[in-house]
């Protein structure tokens, strides 16, 4: 008995775009089957042309067809979407985020709002987001804090979260080539769909700049693209978001301190004296602009030689003494491992790649340790002042 156009569209229901990640049913990308005794061709319309992916939707659309009885060959047609098509895309997937509020006006009520020229909506600020940012900051750079920020969101992506990472170090972005991503984002009309990797979606500069290209801004400009990474960003329905801050104290603090008023903190920072001194400086900037220091990595704690015994070769207690300076928990301290090194320079987070490696567990003992202490601000929507 011949398959029947209805069992084809549901056989494709669960297919997922592999750079939206939402069903290419609900998107209506499949834009026609056609059944001729056991061959079955479907037509599913590209939200771009020369679409990066195309290798793998065509894939993923014979393997959901192909199983089915009466089938014997499947042929995919690619086409692309026209401008209405594209514009009823992004509105499905605006309808599909984390309400930024009741539409309404009034300082303080209604729609959550960012930019008072253009008024558009900041989800990250609405009282019904679920989604908890984490600003991962550090004193100086070389302490491996992108390298704890990417580790961190695989790690949390790992236990079944929705993770974003927002790589807001713009003059030094790395977190994209440490992902692995190679290619920029979807935009779609305003709408900037962000590549995902290991189960992380992520936003760079980087995505928009030449890899050798100095970005060479002013305060202003930092404001603007932590801005538009916010509101154009196709971010969904995330439970983290880890922010990758710039070593220091400089603009994008501040406009954190703004943009993202519930974000949590927490300082990266090595074992030896002097980087404790340096860090406080990143945890004292936190206490200034109002977001709470919830606690400090230390990276590079020790190195496990092939005897077994650990070599503090940086000093030990730094992390220790800082949080105890500063009133807070040291959530974990990562090993030296040459293969997390390694892993960043190739996109193969160690998280990701060796899940049973000395490096690894403490990550995953450091997601366990902030998911299990919960949000320093809890929100209740249905509680307003009038």
């Amino acid at each position: 008995m011949p398959v029947t156009e209805q069992q084809v569209v549901e056989a494709l229901r669960p297919v997922l775009d592999p750079e939206l990640h939402i069903s290419i049913v609900d998107l209506d990308m499949v834009k026609g089957v056609r059944v001729e005794g056991g061959r079955v061709t479907v037509t599913v319309a590209l939200t771009v042309a020369g679409c990066p992916m195309q290798t793998e939707l065509r894939q993923l659309v014979t393997g959901a067809v192909g199983p089915l009885d009466g089938v014997d060959d499947v042929d995919v047609d690619l086409t692309v979407m026209t401008e209405a098509e594209l514009n009823a895309v992004r509105d499905k997937m605006r309808a599909r985020s984390p309400r930024a509020g009741a539409s309404g006006g009034g300082h303080g009520q209604g729609q959550a709002r960012l930019g008072h020229e253009e008024g558009r909506p900041n989800v990250f600020m609405s009282p019904d987001n679920r989604a908890r940012v984490l600003g991962i900051t550090s004193g100086k750079g070389g302490v491996g804090k992108s390298s704890v920020s990417v580790n961190l969101a695989v790690a949390l992506a790992r236990q079944g979260l929705e993770v974003g990472i927002l790589d807001a170090d713009v003059y030094g972005f790395s977190v994209p080539k440490m992902l692995g991503i190679d290619h920029k984002p979807v935009v779609i009309d305003d709408m900037i769909v962000p590549p995902v990797a290991f189960g992380v979606k992520c936003i760079s500069i980087g995505f928009f700049v030449d890899d050798d290209q100095p970005v060479m801004w002013r305060g202003p400009m930092l404001h603007k693209a932590l801005e538009q990474f916010l509101v154009d960003v196709y971010w969904g329905d995330l439970d983290y978001l880890i922010v990758d801050m710039p070593p220091g104290t400089g603009d994008v603090a501040l406009s954190m301190a703004q943009y993202l008023p519930t974000s949590e903190v927490y300082v990266v920072t090595t074992p030896q004296a002097a980087a404790q001194r340096v860090a406080q400086r990143s945890a004292y900037m936190a206490k200034k602009i109002n977001l709470p220091l919830r606690g400090v990595i230390e990276n590079m704690s020790w190195f496990t030689g092939d005897d077994g015994k650990r070599y503090w070769l940086f000093g030990e207690g730094g992390g220790e003494s800082l949080a105890s300076d500063l009133g807070v928990p040291l959530l974990g301290q990562v090993p030296l491992v040459p293969a997390m090194r390694e892993g960043g320079d190739v996109g193969q987070p160690v998280s990701a790649v060796d899940p049973r490696g000395e490096a690894t567990a403490a990550f995953d003992a450091l997601a366990g340790e902030i998911v299990a202490r919960g949000p320093s601000r809890v929100f209740r929507p249905e509680l307003t002042i009038r």
